[in-house]
């Protein structure tokens, strides 16, 4: 698909949302909403982001399709709102690693994440045809766990004190959905 084609079959008009794959000239923004404590305090990878960095993200693991990323745009006014992922896509056993953010502060807290979820749900299971589709959330994060169950992922296990993060080890959330589920619970043909 086009970057034009996925613009247009990836959008929610309720929530005014649509996804784009993302481009080099995002690297700016990418950064910013990266390093930013509202974003970097959600991540279990808290290392600040150059652009270097990203660049070298670009290069090595988008373009070579080990990972897919987009960027969650306002329908009304084309203004770029955070990303979503999918990383370590591994079309042998058809599953990837899912995340987002949300950058501009303007987006949280109204349902642009859930919306961008169940997009790029729909996106891997139908134009990348996998199969499973699994993320890992700290356990504090309420707001990310509800919006997580809202898109269809299940809770599938708890990791105690997985990660150590500001001097203490937290709990980590893994959660997936199958293919089968997110067609089921969405009712796409």
């Amino acid at each position: 698909m086009t970057a034009e084609q996925i613009k247009q079959s990836y959008r929610d008009e309720t929530a005014g949302i649509y996804l784009r794959p993302i481009t080099d000239e995002d690297t700016d923004l990418i950064v910013k909403w990266r390093n930013s404590d509202a974003v970097r305090s959600r991540f279990i990878y808290r290392e600040l982001f150059t652009p270097e960095g990203h660049t070298k993200w670009l290069r090595t693991v988008v373009d070579t399709g080990k990972a897919i990323q987009m960027i969650l745009c306002d329908s009304a006014t084309d203004q770029p709102l955070g990303s979503v992922f999918a990383r370590d896509v591994d079309h042998k056993h058809n599953k990837a690693e899912y995340g987002i953010f949300i950058g501009e502060d303007s987006a949280r807290g109204r349902g642009v994440g859930t919306a961008a979820a169940k997009l790029m749900l729909r996106y891997l299971f139908t134009e990348e045809g996998l199969h499973r589709v699994f993320l890992r959330v700290l356990s504090d994060n309420i707001a990310a766990i509800r919006s997580y169950e809202k898109a269809g992922f299940t809770r599938e296990a708890y990791l105690r004190e997985s990660v150590y993060l500001e001097g203490a080890y937290k709990d980590v959330i893994l959660m997936a959905i199958l293919e089968e589920e997110y067609r089921e619970k969405n009712a796409v043909e």
